[in-house]
């Protein structure tokens, strides 16, 4: 799917323009807007799509994707193109994802590369002899789209975020399947810290020499991998960076959807509350998600629909979590006063 998710401290499988919720301990959602009016039909069968995905209803969901774009005279988004192909790809029908596949490169000029090899939504079309030239084709348009770039810069990034992905890929599946403590599962671990380590430091001397690069420098991919391998960071990193995203954001040259979860990141990493309500945990007994503290729970829309992000009733469903304000207030309430007295 076109979903970038950051799950912490392991996981970041970044899709473009949206994020899907691989689950974990933390983790954050950013949505996007589309970039052209859209009748509403279409929108509601593009949400409904999305949740029948969610459920790993993809048969129907992939149905439901392509109602979407009839309703709408065979028009979408590169994102909705994107995630439908990913949907008919794991119903297991090749022709229609290399329909929507084809048409997001043709139509609306798709060059996500360093994301469309490593997306485990597509493996079941690798072997297909479409698979090469559709390949061809998004190189092809992530050439057109730098030519004003630092390609050496570019260069890097792409590795980082190939690597910083490589380990992340299918975590979840083998951590529910072997367990935290397997021996698996740590050397998976192992490697992870082994890369974001290294990324870290490609990343920090960029970051010194340049500040913080924009979208005109070196991509929306670039300045995503950037945020990525920050939120990856111990705290102090993040601390550091901090004030420079901040300025990115401010000079329209990073995302605002992105520095919110960093600032929600940090204060919670300091013991204080977030703001806008990305991270959540998952319990060890229940399994269930649980959104983590949060800064006046009861306007906490207002403060994200300032930055992007949509209502956090409809993010939060997407694991599991039923959002009532006021009885999430009373329980975090109740837990300050319990933790004031133990002080």
């Amino acid at each position: 799917m076109q979903f970038a998710l950051l799950l912490t401290p392991y996981f970041y499988c970044l899709k473009n323009k949206r994020m899907k919720p691989w689950y974990s301990t933390l983790f954050a959602l950013l949505l996007t807007a589309t970039t052209y009016a859209q009748s509403d039909s279409y929108s509601v069968n593009v949400k409904k799509a999305l949740e029948l995905y969610y459920k790993k209803d993809y048969t129907n969901s992939a149905k439901t994707f392509s109602s979407a774009f009839a309703l709408n005279d065979d028009k979408g988004t590169e994102t909705d193109r994107y995630d439908a192909a990913c949907s008919w790809a794991l119903a297991g029908n090749a022709d229609s994802a290399f329909h929507y596949l084809f048409d997001a490169v043709e139509k609306n000029n798709y060059h996500d590369y360093n994301h469309i090899i490593i997306d485990e939504d597509l493996v079941s079309i690798h072997s297909d002899k479409r698979w090469d030239i559709l390949l061809k084709k998004v190189k092809e348009n992530k050439t057109k789209a730098e030519p004003n770039y630092i390609k050496p810069v570019v260069a890097i990034l792409d590795t980082v975020y190939q690597d910083d992905q490589k380990t992340r890929q299918g975590i979840v599946p083998l951590i529910q399947k072997e367990g935290m403590q397997s021996p698996a599962v740590k050397e998976r671990l192992k490697q992870m810290q082994y890369y974001d380590s290294v990324n870290l430091l490609k990343v920090e001397k960029i970051l010194d020499e340049y500040g913080w690069l924009g979208f005109d420098k070196i991509g929306n991919m670039g300045a995503l991998t950037l945020f990525l391998v920050i939120q990856h960071s111990p705290l102090k990193v993040q601390e550091k960076y901090l004030l420079m995203m901040r300025e990115a954001v401010k000079n329209k040259q990073a995302f605002a959807g992105n520095l919110a979860l960093l600032e929600d990141r940090v204060p919670l990493g300091e013991g204080r509350k977030q703001i806008y309500g990305s991270q959540l945990r998952t319990d060890t007994v229940t399994h269930k998600n649980i959104l983590l503290p949060l800064e006046d729970p009861e306007n906490v829309d207002k403060r994200r629909a300032e930055v992007g992000l949509g209502p956090i009733a409809d993010y939060l469903k997407n694991f599991g979590v039923e959002w009532n304000p006021k009885a999430f207030k009373k329980q975090q309430d109740e837990k300050d006063k319990l933790l004031s007295r133990e002080n």
